[in-house]
């Protein structure tokens, strides 16, 4: 069987995509997906796609509902509007690298972190807590939660 050529999009379910888009494009350095070319909205593709009218509600695709990477190296990232609401802590969560890995002296990587998690927290992040091991133990991360309570660390 011939390799086929994949791409890696990560999907976020959410109640309020457009307000994720824009905490996401922030905290991940990212910008909000332009529709594709020759379409002045991702409702105008999606309509010239043969996406059912029905499934384009709420103002669907007027405004951008994903994000991706500027330099092209990272996923793109897609904010799926569901019903219900989160009710559990994710199985699966992102990790913001920032402090440099335990080649950088500790003081410098919780300046780092710490700096990272001021600027999240300024655009709608909340700290859940700090893992800060104590007894000589080098680590050092903060666990946050997104404006709709999915969690991810800055390390």
């Amino acid at each position: 069987m011939e390799p086929t050529e994949m791409t890696l999009q990560l999907t976020i379910d959410c109640a309020e995509p457009r307000r994720l888009v824009l905490f996401w494009a922030e905290a991940l350095r990212y910008v909000p997906e332009p529709p594709p070319a020759g379409h002045e909205s991702w409702r105008a593709y999606w309509q010239a796609t043969g996406v059912p009218e029905e499934e384009l509600t709420d103002g669907a695709g007027e405004l951008p509902e994903s994000i991706v990477d500027p330099l092209g190296v990272g996923p793109r990232v897609w904010f799926q509007q569901v019903p219900e609401p989160k009710t559990v802590k994710n199985r699966v969560h992102l990790d913001l690298k920032v402090g440099g890995g335990r080649a950088v002296p500790l003081a410098l990587r919780r300046e780092r972190v710490d700096a990272e998690v001021a600027r999240l927290t300024a655009v709608g992040a909340s700290v859940l807590y700090t893992m800060d091991e104590p007894q000589g133990m080098d680590y050092y991360a903060v666990v946050l939660q997104d404006p709709e309570g999915n969690e991810f660390c800055v390390v």
